[in-house]
């Protein structure tokens, strides 16, 4: 009988084990959806950049079209265009590098997401691995009540005699 009580002190402290570990898994979860939140607001402002930086850009496109027209008659004016095309080409660079942080955010994203994807996977393993340890301890328990009844009905005999 003491057996039977170690062996279930063993299962319940296995039991709190897996709970704990279901526990840090579910905080990883969370924190990974709350990452995955911060990248999406993070893609949504890089978006409105790039578009505002896009409109920037076609606004610039048009009034560098409209300088190497009046650059024609002064040169002067020639100036003042080289001088938007000079801003034309940072504004450019400027895109390409936000389109370049905007991959890499993407990037993070995929792979928050992947990650996300592993821990649902090993979240969803633990959980059935927890299901089958509570009915073993379903088992248990009843084979402990069947022994500990056997057990009473032999004091119960041995009394008798």
């Amino acid at each position: 009988m003491e057996k039977i009580k170690e062996k279930i002190a063993a299962f319940k402290l296995e039991a709190e084990t897996w709970q704990d570990k279901y526990e840090d898994l579910k905080e990883q979860y969370k924190q990974l959806e709350q990452d995955n939140t911060e990248k999406e607001n993070q893609i949504k402002s890089l978006t409105v950049k790039n578009e505002q930086l896009d409109s920037e850009v076609e606004k610039l496109e048009t009034e560098l079209s409209e300088s190497k027209q009046l650059a024609e008659d002064s040169t002067t004016l020639k100036s003042t265009n080289d001088n938007y095309t000079k801003k034309n080409e940072q504004l450019e660079n400027d895109l390409e590098e936000t389109d370049s942080k905007l991959k890499e955010t993407m990037d993070k994203l995929r792979d928050a997401d992947l990650k996300v994807e592993e821990l649902e996977r090993r979240l969803n393993a633990v959980e059935e691995e927890k299901e089958k340890m509570e009915e073993k301890n379903e088992q248990l328990a009843t084979q402990y009540a069947e022994a500990k009844q056997e057990l009473d009905d032999i004091a119960a005999s041995l009394e008798n005699l």
